[in-house]
This record gives C-alpha cells, structure tokens and sequence, in this order.
C-alpha cells in the first residue's frame, strides 16, 4: 500500500483539493509540504502529536517536511476554536518555546541535509512593511468572505479584534512566503485550519498565475488532536518535566474502550495489517490494546527504555508489586508537624493538587486513595515513622499517581 492510501485508512485525511496531483505527490516522495506550530507554550503536547507522527510518516515515503514555527503569528495568536483573544506573548517568550519545541521535534523529523527544514515565520513576517501588505495580499482577500469562515463566525457575537482578523492573512502568506522561498508545494493542517489554509493556496495561485503549483489537504488534526491533548487536570505534555513518562504512559493506558482502536490506527507506526487484526477484539483483548498504545506512543515520545520502565511501573501498580518506575514525591522532615501529615497537605506537596482546597474537594468526592484504600476523612493524619518505613502509593483519580518518600 502506498503512502496517500495508507493516510486514508488509517483515517487521516478529510478534506483535500487537487486530490489526483496530491497523491502522485506524496506517493513518488515529491512533496515538500509543511504544518505549522504557534509557540503559544514551552512543550508541544499530544493535541500535535498526530500532527509530528504525520511529518514522519510522509518523510519516511521520501517527502520533505518543513516544520514552522509561528513566532511571528503567535505574536498575533489564532482565533480558531477560542471564545476570547489569547493572552499576548512577549517576543523573548515566543522564542524560549521556539527553543524547546526543536528540540522536542527532532525526536519524530530527521533535519539532517536535506531531510527536512525547521523554519521561522518570524524570519519574514516582522520585517513586513504594513503598506505593503495592504497593497501586495489584501486585494486577494475578501472582507465577506473571510468572514464566512467558522474561525471568524463563531467569534463574531463575542468579539473579534481587529489584530486576530489578521490571522489568516499571516498564515496564508506563510505559504507564499515557503512557497518561494523552499519549494514547498503542499500544506498539511487541523480541520479548523481550512480555511486559512485555502487562502495561502489562492494568494499563490493569483499572485503568480494559475500554473503556480500548491495543494492543500487538511486532516482531523484538531478536532481530535485538541480533544486528545487535554483532561481534567490539564494538558498532556510531550515534555517529561511537565508530563513523566509514566504518567504519558497512563494518560494512553487509560483511554476509553471506543477510542483505543482508533489511537492505533492514527497514531502508532504498526502495520496496517496487524490494526485490521485488531479491530476484531473486544472485552479483556481492549484492555491489551491500551498497553500497546502507550506503550509505542510512550516509546516514540520518550524512548523505549522509558517505555519499559513505565510498562513496568503500570503492571506492578495494578498488580500489586513493586512500583519503582512510578512517579515519586519526596518529603523531608521539614514537611512534617508532630511527627505526621495531614491528607490536605500530603496531596499538596506530591503535586496531585494546586491548592489545599482542590484537595479537600478530591477527598470529599471519594477520589483520594492511599495503597488502594479509598480516603473519606479530610483530617487523616499520616504517621512520618510509617512513610518512612513502608511503600505509600497516593493515587487522586484513575490515573494520578504518587509514591511517597520520606
């Protein structure tokens, strides 16, 4: 099976234009094609996960990725899917996350010669002259119809400023500018993005003629991608100091029965025919499914030896062994009054929580659990002698764990 037919399968691709010269693009490795990332944090997480294991995928055919980093649209920031405007960055800001999303990129593209490019829009778009932009892209865009678009209408009764309305008019230079610049042919975006992403393949094809050569194909990106990356406590990290690997390893071991299919089928890297094979199971077989997810997912985001010893800490916590591999707290002396812990604290200080009161609530809902044994009392004090001496596992919820040490 080639490339193109594969991303169909696996259910990648939802909307494309130019859908014959697309495939024979990506199928013979003739695509120079990009996705771009707003540096609106300091670690990418799993909501562009699905993007970076496509930028891999299409590179392993022979097809040249250029990841972009937005620091010059995340200094304007992306109206799509938000109620109001995003908090603005300051330009050093925008550069740290630069920083750190290379260095979490190159664990899924080769940038080596040739391979693929990393680039900044800032590179072009700062240096913009304003009168220009006006004169040079914003014939090729209509007032209207920009507004039509879901990015826009969906905040027009809330409020849209003038400096988000932009968006669009960046992004499609973007391509205009890659375009010229490296070649790039094609642009890969979330579902959100289409029509952003349509108004780079018009602005090419009306500033140089008809025959300019760029396609658009847009994937369930976001809208499964966003639903992904977050959960009650926040989003999931590609970064081990924001997310550990065992708690990456979790986040995927826990998903829900309908979902676990499809995260193989979109995400992991296993053949298509051990998927179909896959698709069939069901009852205890899903739950063997869920270690195979985070166990690939754990191991292409931090390693495998991570993955082993998250595989490792998973099964001895619900097995009843030895948790090593588990995240730990650790308290000192310090941390104590009179000898001991109370629960509120103890919850604190392991990081489960961001406040006592969070913690008094996770107890009063019965999702407090210390070595499996749900807690009911927000004054339970805990003995420092015992911490000391026996394994404490503290869990809030189905998926956060804690060992304690002292």
């Amino acid at each position: 099976m080639k490339i193109y037919e594969e991303l169909i399968e696996r259910g990648l691709i939802a909307q494309v234009t130019d859908e014959k010269e697309i495939r024979e693009l990506i199928n013979n490795g003739k695509a120079t094609f990009y996705i771009g990332f707003d540096p609106t944090a300091d670690s990418l997480h799993v909501g562009h996960f699905m993007a970076l294991c496509l930028m891999k995928r299409l590179q392993m055919a022979g097809n040249r990725p250029i990841a972009l980093l937005g620091g010059g649209t995340g200094m304007i920031g992306d109206p799509s899917g938000r109620t109001d405007m995003r908090q603005m960055l300051t330009e050093e800001t925008i550069q740290h996350n630069c920083d750190c999303f290379k260095k979490q990129m190159s664990r899924f593209i080769d940038f080596s010669e040739g391979k693929a490019l990393l680039v900044n829009n800032a590179d072009w778009l700062r240096d913009l002259n304003y009168i220009d932009v006006l004169r040079e892209v914003g014939p090729h865009f209509s007032v209207n119809r920009m507004l039509t678009a879901e990015c826009y209408r969906q905040r027009m009764e809330k409020g849209l400023s003038f400096l988000e309305f932009n968006y669009m008019i960046m992004q499609s230079y973007d391509f205009y500018a890659l375009y010229q610049k490296y070649g790039c042919n094609m642009q890969f975006g979330g579902d959100d993005q289409w029509s952003n992403m349509l108004g780079g393949t018009e602005l090419i094809r009306r500033k140089l003629g008809k025959d300019a050569y760029a396609m658009t194909i847009t994937l369930l990106l976001n809208s499964e991608g966003k639903k992904m990356g977050k959960t009650q406590s926040g989003a999931v990290w590609l970064d081990p100091n924001k997310t550990s690997p065992f708690e990456f390893y979790q986040y995927w071991r826990n998903v829900a029965d309908a979902d676990v299919l499809k995260c193989i089928r979109m995400l992991t890297f296993l053949p298509l025919e051990q998927v179909r094979e896959m698709e069939h199971w069901e009852g205890s077989q899903l739950n063997q499914a869920k270690e195979i997810l985070a166990y690939e997912l754990t191991g292409l985001v931090h390693g495998e030896e991570e993955a082993k010893k998250a595989q490792e800490g998973a099964r001895a916590l619900f097995g009843g062994g030895n948790a090593d591999q588990m995240p730990t707290a650790v308290l000192t002396e310090e941390d104590l009054t009179d000898g001991g812990i109370d629960i509120l604290t103890l919850l604190y200080k392991s990081g489960l929580v961001s406040s006592k009161s969070e913690a008094r609530r996770a107890v009063e809902q019965g999702g407090v659990a210390i070595n499996g044994e749900k807690v009911t009392d927000i004054r339970l004090i805990l003995d420092g002698e015992t911490l000391r001496t026996s394994e404490t596992v503290l869990r809030r919820g189905k998926k956060n764990f804690r060992k304690i040490k002292l």
